[in-house]
């Protein structure tokens, strides 16, 4: 069942994915792995990880830097999406799993693998994002997953692990379960599973407490062409200028925390923490530029299918017909996203204060204004608002008692 010769390894340096490596060769019978570990923007000791990799009894190690694809391309389809998770939650785990996907099939391809494999145990979300898109880019090449199906407890990986020479990073002292990318951080796990236990400030390395934030407010100016933010106060910014930029300014001032109990894939429910001040803030700079610059039918279109659109990215169905129709619908909106908003940063809160389109605003001040430059014909509205309420009017007629009087 799980025969393989040669394996890509997704690698993150963690407690499952080390001693899968062992596992592998040890129970089933592999006689080559090659571990890969994704740049994610991290900033992780990577160098440390590939050997970690090799000392675990990899055949080779690789890091790959993925970075500006992350950002160019799953990060700001997100912001033209307004990417938000049952409304709240801007996916930043979830983007990561078809991006390393993709990278896991590549290898495979140029090494001539026959599987590749994942550390994901059987209740978490990112098992069913491997697999999916695995299955979608290379239906052909086996998906092992150990840590779904060795049946150790943890406490028993890390003693297995142990006696293959694999160390254990988590310690009583640090019980939280953390994945962190250029988009933001995700921490679980430990006191946390309570859902009554407020998060120590301990877990939070992204943004500042509400209390340690600058007493004074700063307004940042966002800058956005086709939907996608290029320039922030002013200064053109490459994509993962971008993020960073907005990450620091989010984060300095508290904003872009959230706890909040999530409804997983498989059907359970979770605790998450999550610090994600840079998508966050763009995302939001992004919604106010969208409500200046497309039509009503179009928004409230588009308001629909944001949320089909996060549900497929976190159900892991990125290489889907259906991802690919919808993004064509968005894709078609975004040409018309043009200008700036500003934002004011305080204290946890990011208030927009501004917002302007020189190119696409559908706001017209002379229609808008109650001053002596309207131009609006209200002398239009009694026709408009008879048409409009004739229905509600006809039914009122027909279903009262009294039908004597003419309405027309």
């Amino acid at each position: 069942m799980h025969r393989a010769k040669k394996v890509v390894l997704a690698y993150s340096g963690g407690v499952d994915t080390s001693v899968c490596i062992p596992y592998l060769m040890k129970e089933w019978g592999v006689e080559e792995v090659i571990a890969f570990a994704a740049d994610l923007g991290q900033g992780d000791e990577l160098d440390l990880i590939r050997a970690k990799a090799l000392e675990a009894g990899a055949n080779k190690s690789i890091v790959g830097d993925l970075v500006q694809d992350f950002v160019e391309e799953f990060a700001f389809p997100a912001i033209r999406a307004n990417g938000l998770y049952e409304g709240r939650y801007p996916l930043s785990t979830a983007l990561a799993r078809p991006l390393i996907a993709r990278r896991l099939v590549e290898v495979a391809r140029e090494s001539g693998a026959d599987a590749v494999a994942h550390g994901c145990t059987g209740k978490g979300n990112d098992q069913v994002r491997f697999d999916v898109a695995i299955a979608s880019l290379a239906p052909d090449l086996k998906v092992l997953t150990p840590a779904r199906e060795w049946g150790m407890s943890r406490e028993e990986t890390i003693a297995y692990g142990e006696s293959f020479g694999v160390s254990a990073p988590v310690s009583k002292k640090s019980p939280y379960s953390i994945d962190l990318n250029l988009l933001g951080r995700s921490i679980e796990a430990g006191p946390l599973e309570d859902p009554m236990n407020e998060p120590l400030e301990e877990v939070f390395t992204m943004t500042s407490s509400i209390e340690d934030a600058p007493d004074t407010f700063e307004e940042v100016e966002i800058t956005f062409k086709e939907g996608n933010p290029v320039a922030i106060n002013g200064e053109s910014l490459e994509p993962v200028q971008v993020i960073k930029l907005a990450n620091e300014l989010g984060g300095r001032h508290g904003f872009g925390r959230l706890d909040l109990i999530e409804n997983r894939v498989i059907g359970i429910k979770s605790r998450e923490i999550y610090e994600t001040p840079g998508m966050l803030l763009l995302i939001k700079a992004h919604q106010e530029l969208e409500s200046l610059t497309l039509s009503a039918d179009v928004l409230r279109t588009k308001h629909q299918l944001e949320r089909q659109w996060s549900d497929l990215v976190y159900q892991g169905l990125w290489f889907t017909p259906l991802k690919e129709a919808l993004d064509g619908f968005i894709n078609c909106t975004q040409s018309y996203v043009n200008g700036l908003v500003r934002i004011k940063l305080y204290k946890g809160q990011a208030i927009v204060t501004g917002r302007s389109s020189n190119a696409n605003s559908l706001y017209i001040p002379d229609l808008a204004t109650y001053g002596s430059s309207d131009k609006f014909d209200h002398s239009a509205a009694k026709g408009f608002i008879y048409i409009w309420g004739l229905p509600s009017r006809i039914w009122s007629y027909i279903n009262s008692k009294d039908t004597a009087n003419n309405i027309f």
